[in-house]
């Protein structure tokens, strides 16, 4: 089902919202998520964006922590750009009304949210 006209109770499109929830990682998925109560789809995109990008701040602390010089650099090319290219594909996937559940964080988004 696509999501591009229904109206949330933020005023935006499901769709838009959705999208946006991804915008600045885990900081617009938190604010989706405590500003959108009713709209599950916006909901799940706002959580999925929250777990994913908290999960990848994590892993890039982790990684600087125990590997200082060595792991900026393999944060600088192993971690930022599949990073980046997977924030574009979750903005494109809500934009167009999907909701595309990623292994492991889309499933835990799911339950939360239904």
């Amino acid at each position: 089902m696509k999501r591009s006209s229904e109206k949330t109770s933020t005023g935006f499109d499901a769709n838009v919202a959705a999208a946006l929830s991804y915008l600045v990682g885990f900081v617009t998925g938190i604010i989706f998520l405590l500003v959108e109560k009713e709209n599950r789809f916006v909901r799940f995109h706002a959580m999925q964006s929250t777990l994913l990008f908290a999960g990848i701040v994590a892993i890039d602390i982790l990684i600087k922590a125990v590997l200082p010089f060595l792991g900026a650099l393999f944060v600088t090319v192993a971690v930022i750009p599949p990073s980046a290219a997977l924030w574009l594909w979750m903005m494109y996937k809500a934009y167009q009304g999907e909701e595309f559940k990623l292994p492991l964080v889309g499933k835990i988004a799911a339950d939360r949210t239904s």
